[in-house]
């Protein structure tokens, strides 16, 4: 991917075929070069010298908006939906704020994110309409630090996509799209045109760009349309044939410019912040942070290299000390700070991602630590859990889901706070030992107590005040938890220029003979066929065995399109042969298939809808489902997991089978659909029990459920911070697991012979006489 120092050069040297806007030029607008910044910016007004970004322009709209309008947060959104709807776009929900589609990505970032998958290494854009607008909640958490302090900077924010595919035919291009957000601007807003500034940038996505404009107002960056015309693939760059426009404006901008006030979150969270206020008894003095929040902007952890120093520079400019500044400001930045992480909290967790110290939950968990710490350190009486169900109020009118799912919210956090204060009381031990043995508290000895103990600095300060929090802190524990880890790539094997095998387990999933032709032996061991009825290991279901002619299969993997068959034997190239699948093996293997999606069906119903698939394996012996969850699972739970499968199987539900359009796939049956993960095809199979579950799965299936008999939960544990195993068997091996039980058991009972119901208590008798003479032999 060329960078962006050498894109920028090449865009702003033919600037007239990226920037030139003919409308802008219609309008009056020209294009000059900031003298501070080099930038290109095009604008009305004849007597602007400079582009109006940072730091070339400071905020000039604080106490002073431009627009005729004053609209809130709910209010703001509903003026642009109802604009671009009268201009021909579809209003689209929005997509999950966990971004289950993508296999780069815990979360939702960006709105263009929707409507992005990646097909063999490649993006793709896949839009439900043409053109459309989304309101789309988001989470990025590299700007914690600055959250709360800025008056700009959220972890959970809200992007208004305006997006559009264009063909030459269907959609549109640069044109319309500005002409679209200018009116926006000065008729839905009503903001004079000398005061609207478009800034030439570009951006650089997952393999795509494209020149873009950004559009500001007064000193503030309200949206950027990016116009992505250019794929790269291994070095080389193309043209798109379906350029896509892809403008994103914060939302939080538009009720901030409106209203003028000291912060954006002074108006984004509007009665959430209010009662807030109330709780904390703060004496808000709207005036000092009216003059403070014109200077905030320079507390960018970013962009100084001390917050320290650049607090006591703010101090200065304001005429005060830095203990009266702090005295002042520190309470709201906290209430600010509380304000957005149990947004983010709230949205991440209804959708099913869970607080832990692994993944997407690791940076979860930070921003709830540092929401509780703000409480403890400020003595407030104020619940996590009341916050986000004032969150789900107020945002009704834009994600009624969130209130359906609030009490779900409430349960996790309550945990979560318990297990903070469990964290405290661990700390002060900590801190203690480490003060008594004359331990320095280094940067990386903080990150690392953190990572193994949840111990934040501010915990730290607590019971030794000399600890202060390294400002770059949460930066350094959040960037390694940004996206998920690669997979490490298996055996690779040179398949080039071997036509796709037909599946023939799709047709028939009871087939146990087939005839085929070789398409090639490769390295002596694998023989790849035209057609095959042996199932590749795949979605954790582990292969199908059986035979070849005579020659023993060992193993069954898929390499792109292409089946390979391990096996010690050769065959010729274009050979007919004749294929035997171990059917006893592939029963067991489809059973405890389905009897994975079963389980998964039944925790979620039992435990909460925060219950998602981590992942699964399915053997001949046994299969095994990891499921989100914050705790071990207790006897009660588990047999009641167990007794919801088992009424499944009993039901006689369908198990059907259909390949669909991805996207059709996914607007039928929403993104729960990807259990397994991402599904990287452009059709998808879909596995559906009746109407209780629907995944997208390449896996073998019952055609009911009452073929999978008896389900049995052998054993589960709790395997990593957020995460539940449960170990079963389905089918002839429950069946056969029985009978060994109820063997077992006579044999003990035979042992020590007693009745079965009297075995507990001998066994328990036993025990006791076993421990007082080990106290015995021990006192000798």
């Amino acid at each position: 991917m060329p960078d962006k120092k050498t894109l920028r050069k090449q865009f702003q040297k033919d600037w007239e075929k990226y920037y030139k806007i003919d409308f802008l030029v219609n309008k009056g607008f020209q294009r000059k070069i900031c003298p501070k910044c080099g930038k290109g910016y095009w604008t009305a007004d004849p007597e602007r010298n400079h582009c109006p970004d940072q730091p070339c322009q400071d905020y000039e709209f604080l106490g002073n908006p431009p627009t005729q309008k004053r609209f809130s947060y709910i209010e703001s959104w509903q003026e642009i939906e109802k604009f671009f709807k009268q201009n021909g776009h579809t209003s689209v929900k929005q997509y999950p704020i966990v971004c289950r589609w993508r296999p780069d990505l815990f979360f939702t970032i960006a709105s263009i994110i929707d409507f992005q998958r990646v097909e063999k290494g490649q993006v793709v854009f896949q839009m439900p309409a043409n053109p459309l607008i989304v309101p789309q909640f988001c989470l990025r958490f590299p700007d914690i630090p600055n959250v709360g302090v800025t008056g700009k900077h959220y972890t959970n924010f809200c992007m208004v996509g305006q997006h559009s595919i264009y063909d030459g035919k269907q959609g549109y291009w640069k044109e319309k799209c500005i002409e679209l957000d200018y009116n926006l601007l000065t008729q839905t807003f009503g903001i004079p045109q000398k005061e609207v500034v478009f800034v030439e940038d570009l951006w650089v996505g997952y393999g795509a760009f494209g020149s873009s404009m950004e559009y500001f107002v007064k000193g503030i960056e309200l949206g950027n349309a990016v116009f992505t015309e250019f794929i790269e693939n291994n070095g080389v760059v193309k043209e798109m044939t379906n350029k896509v426009i892809d403008m994103g404006a914060g939302l939080e901008r538009f009720p901030w410019l409106c209203n003028g006030t000291p912060t954006s979150y002074d108006i984004v969270f509007g009665p959430v912040l209010k009662k807030l206020k109330e709780q904390a008894g703060i004496d808000y003095d709207h005036d000092f942070f009216l003059k403070y929040s014109k200077l905030a902007g320079s507390l960018n952890i970013d962009e100084v290299q001390s917050i320290k120093k650049a607090r006591e520079k703010v101090a200065e400019q304001l005429g005060v000390s830095v203990d009266v500044l702090d005295k002042k400001v520190k309470p709201m930045e906290a209430l600010y700070a509380i304000c957005d992480h149990t947004k983010a909290l709230a949205m991440a967790i209804s959708d099913g991602m869970l607080p832990s110290n692994v993944g997407g939950g690791y940076n979860l968990r930070v921003i709830l630590r540092r929401a509780l710490g703000f409480i403890d350190d400020n003595h407030w009486n104020i619940d996590l859990s009341d916050v986000c169900s004032m969150h789900a109020d107020h945002l009704k009118p834009m994600i009624p889901e969130l209130k359906e799912n609030i009490e779900s919210v409430k349960k996790i956090l309550e945990i979560e706070r318990k297990r903070f204060h469990e964290t405290k009381l661990r700390t002060k031990r900590i801190v203690e030992k480490m003060v008594e043995d004359g331990e320095e508290f280094t940067e990386e000895k903080m990150v690392r107590m953190y990572d193994s103990d949840g111990i934040t600095p501010e915990l730290i300060n607590d019971f030794n005040p000399d600890v202060k929090t390294p400002e770059d802190f949460y930066i350094k524990v959040t960037e390694k938890h940004i996206n998920p880890p690669k997979k490490i790539d298996t055996e690779q094997l040179d398949v080039e220029g071997l036509s796709e095998t037909k599946l023939l387990f799709y047709e028939n999933s009871k087939m146990t003979e087939f005839k085929a032709k070789v398409l090639k032996m490769i390295d002596d061991k694998w023989v790849v066929l035209d057609q095959t009825a042996f199932y590749p290991e795949s979605g954790g279901q582990k292969a199908d065995l059986g035979f070849i002619d005579d020659v023993p299969v060992s193993d069954t993997q898929k390499f792109g399109g292409v089946v390979a068959h391990r096996i010690l034997g050769t065959f010729k190239e274009s050979q007919e042969i004749t294929g035997k699948v171990n059917l006893y093996n592939r029963e067991i293997l489809t059973k405890h298939h389905t009897a994975v999606h079963v389980i998964n069906t039944a925790c979620r119903d039992i435990l909460g809808s925060w219950v998602w698939q981590h992942s699964a394996e399915k053997t001949t012996k046994k299969a095994r489902l990891d499921i989100t969850h914050y705790d071990t699972l207790t006897d009660e739970q588990i047999q009641k997991i167990e007794d919801r499968a088992n009424e499944i199987v009993k039901k006689n539900y369908p198990v059907t089978k259909e390949v669909l359009p991805r996207d059709e796939a996914e607007k039928k049956y929403g993104f729960r659909i990807y259990q397994g993960g991402v599904a990287p095809e452009k059709m998808l199979r879909i596995v559906s029990i009746d109407k209780l579950d629907h995944e997208a799965c390449g896996g073998t299936h019952v055609d009911n459920t009452s073929e999978i008999g008896f389900i049995s939960i052998a054993k589960t544990k709790r395997v990593q911070d957020g995460v539940v195993r449960l170990e079963f068997v389905a089918g002839d091996v429950a069946v056969k697991e029985l009978k060994e039980s109820k063997r077992l058991l006579k044999e003990s009972c035979d042992v020590l012979k007693v009745k079965e119901d009297e075995l507990p208590k001998r066994v328990e008798q036993l025990f006791n006489e076993w421990k007082e003479k080990r106290k015995l032999v021990k006192n000798v």
